[in-house]
């Protein structure tokens, strides 16, 4: 293909994503949305769509990730108040891939405290894009297991009322408001949800989600939006489990009834879309969220026995907070040039991201006859901090209409800070550190059916302050991994696929500490396996879709001492995974069976078999698998009635394991209606 002729066909998607702006205001998307532009991306990209999420009828995102080959989850709650995402092997909970909001960061702390403690709630997407592979070195740090980015929804004109009811006294309000101007250039909706439920094992939350977006356009190719965003959720949850006699006799309390997580979330994001010619684009998003996260958990000495003879922990009168507040603020700027250099087609990406996050780490003691105390006696004060700047370029060269090359580099430099606060002269502790991360990737068409796509890049995920400063025990590098993929997708009338192929060769792998409760036990490892995604439109509405994951290798390069032997697997990291989904519609009915297999895991890595009496915290994790069964009825084209069973076979398994063992929620129902004034 000539230079010129791919250039316009450059300009026309630059075009096509102007009109999209314009309908779903501007955001950063990690995945592009046209065919050419999805076909020359080297590395594996998967999305999720509103008719997924429709097919899925998810109680959480944990639901819909479940549908992305190479994704494990490890299940904590029904709900996924707090989440366990490993990718391609790597240990779920670990937090080495980058999890995004219509492009801006929404885990609470990349550089300074624990990724998990926040969620996005299903309520408000509607949809997910995967990034894997040197392309997703464009969004950020935290991208060994590449990036996943949710995607909001912008209420249609009208309102929309919806109402879901189901087990475990599960209920659910929303209302979507959305409204446009007349020329369509200018947008306002509102999404909020309220919902409650007495959860699965009685760890009952009561959540409240708000989400206001609006925008509109400055000119006939310039956008800006605004999207502010509330969630808080008061979550009877804890990190004890059962112990395996309450286990193995299909106990269904919980394990700490009097343990609260208490979460709240304030954002606000500012998008600029500006198609300043034919062939240049500038993006930019100015981003700020304040988050609160109290843990009060009651304290134990030792195990008793309940009064069906089951063992439980025994818990004193002492309550401690471990209370946490993040704040974080950034820009990304970001801007894509089609030019003509070298006679080829080309396209260029230049971006900078600024970011500093803060975090404000308090533990207190409280007791019993005054829980939640804040004014309780304090065991720690300090603040963690970070200023983190990176600069980011790419060019893609179209050699030939088959062949792409694209290169790129990002520069991540970033400095932690911690203060004690409890000192009279507060002592600042702090470490430095830059990183430059190249990366290299092809596409080729073979023919109209199959296209081969690899790269090559240095991955990298920062450690958390807590492992880096306060301590003797210090990791001598960041956490770096050398990354290599190789993959075939295509698609006909009625098939489509993905086959890749990866390698994640660390040089220095870091447990990710907590504020340095733990060290940070550094060493080499390696994960190797491929990944797998087939779609197939059977015919008279039925359609086959699903993804098989194989990690054949993800073990540890050397002994780590009382963590790790050398050679032993990965915590947390099945061998086999896959999810099959059989969906069927016609007229207004839509229904599917979805089925998910999680092989064994270890709880630990010195790969104990038996599970531990004393904590629960290692051991082997059997294999499982469940069966859900959704259905949606359209009655008119304003109402629709919707259901779903999951656990269809109320197969009971274990999820995880922590101080105790996590028992995957048995089977529920859910029943809700959905109509649009």
């Amino acid at each position: 293909m000539a230079a010129d002729d791919r250039s316009d066909e450059l300009s026309e998607e630059l075009q096509s994503l102007e009109w999209l702006a314009s309908l779903d205001l501007p955001r950063i998307r990690v995945v592009a949305p046209t065919p050419l532009s999805l076909s020359l991306t080297p590395g594996a990209v998967y999305t999720i769509t509103q008719e997924d999420i429709d097919e899925v009828q998810p109680r959480s995102t944990e639901d819909l990730l479940r549908r992305v080959p190479g994704i494990y989850i490890k299940r904590e709650e029904d709900s996924a108040v707090v989440t366990n995402i490993g990718v391609r092997g790597l240990p779920a909970g670990d937090y080495k891939t980058l999890v995004l909001e219509d492009g801006v960061p929404v885990q609470p702390g990349i550089f300074v405290g624990n990724a998990r403690y926040f969620n996005p709630r299903v309520q408000r997407m509607e949809g997910v894009e995967v990034l894997k592979g040197a392309s997703s070195l464009r969004f950020g740090p935290n991208n060994i297991g590449g990036v996943i980015n949710f995607l909001t929804r912008t209420p249609e004109d009208g309102v929309a009322l919806t109402g879901r009811f189901g087990s475990w006294n599960t209920r659910e309000a929303s209302v979507d408001i959305g409204a446009s101007s007349a020329s369509a250039q200018s947008r306002f909706g509102v999404i909020a949800t309220r919902a409650r439920s007495d959860g699965w094992n009685d760890k009952g939350w009561d959540m409240t989600d708000i989400m206001v977006k609006t925008g509109t356009a400055i000119g006939d190719n310039h956008f800006v939006g605004v999207k502010f965003s509330y969630y808080e959720n008061d979550a009877n949850i804890s990190y004890r489990g059962f112990f395996e006699d309450a286990f193995n006799a299909g106990a269904s309390f919980n394990p700490a009834p009097d343990d609260f997580f208490l979460t709240d979330r304030l954002a606000f994001d500012v998008n600029h879309d500006w198609e300043i010619s034919r062939n240049l684009r500038l993006q930019t998003v100015v981003y700020w969220s304040e988050m609160s996260r109290d843990y009060w958990r009651f304290l134990v000495d030792g195990t008793t026995t309940n009064a069906d003879g089951l063992t439980v922990w025994n818990y004193t009168d002492t309550v401690q907070g471990n209370n946490r507040s993040f704040e974080r603020y950034g820009l990304d700027s970001r801007f894509v040039l089609s030019h003509s250099a070298f006679g080829l087609g080309n396209e260029a990406q230049f971006g900078l991201r600024y970011m500093q996050e803060e975090m404000l780490d308090v533990t207190v003691r409280a007791d019993r006859a005054t829980p939640r105390n804040p004014a309780g006696a304090l065991l720690r004060n300090r603040i963690d901090s970070a200023d983190s700047l990176a600069l980011f370029a790419q060019n893609r060269f179209d050699v030939s209409e088959a062949l792409s090359l694209t290169a790129g580099l990002r520069v991540e430099t970033y400095e932690q800070k911690r203060n004690d606060l409890r000192q009279a002269v507060e002592p600042v502790d702090t470490f430095s550190n830059t990183e430059w991360l190249p990366g290299i990737g092809a596409t080729f068409q073979i023919n109209p059916a199959a296209q081969l796509y690899s790269s090559v890049y240095v991955a990298f995920a920062p450690p958390l302050v807590g492992s880096v400063v306060g301590s003797d025990d210090v990791p001598t590098e960041a956490e770096k991994s050398l990354n290599i993929d190789l993959g075939v997708r295509g698609r006909t009338d009625r098939f489509n696929y993905e086959l890749t192929a990866f390698r994640m060769d660390f040089s220095n792998q870091v447990d990710p500490g907590i504020s340095g409760i733990r060290a940070p036990n550094e060493g080499s490892a390696l994960i190797q396996g491929a990944e797998l995604s087939l779609g197939y439109e059977i015919g008279s509405g039925f359609r086959l879709s699903g993804n098989l994951t194989w990690v054949p290798t993800a073990r540890f390069g050397e002994d780590r001492p009382g963590e790790a032997l050398d050679g032993n697997r990965l915590p947390y990291s099945p061998k086999w995974a896959a999810n099959l989904a059989l969906s069927y519609r016609t007229g207004g009915l839509q229904t599917a069976l979805l089925f998910n297999y999680t092989d064994e895991v270890f709880g630990d890595g010195m790969n104990r078999t038996e599970i531990n009496p004393t904590s629960n915290m290692g051991g082997l994790i059997p294999s499982y698998y469940t069966i859900d069964l959704t259905a949606a009825y359209d009655i008119t084209a304003q109402f629709q009635m919707f259901g779903s069973v999951k656990n269809l076979f109320d197969r009971r398994y274990i999820a995880g394991l922590r101080q105790g063992i996590y028992a995957g929620p048995e089977r529920s129902f859910d029943l809700g209606v959905r109509y649009r004034f």
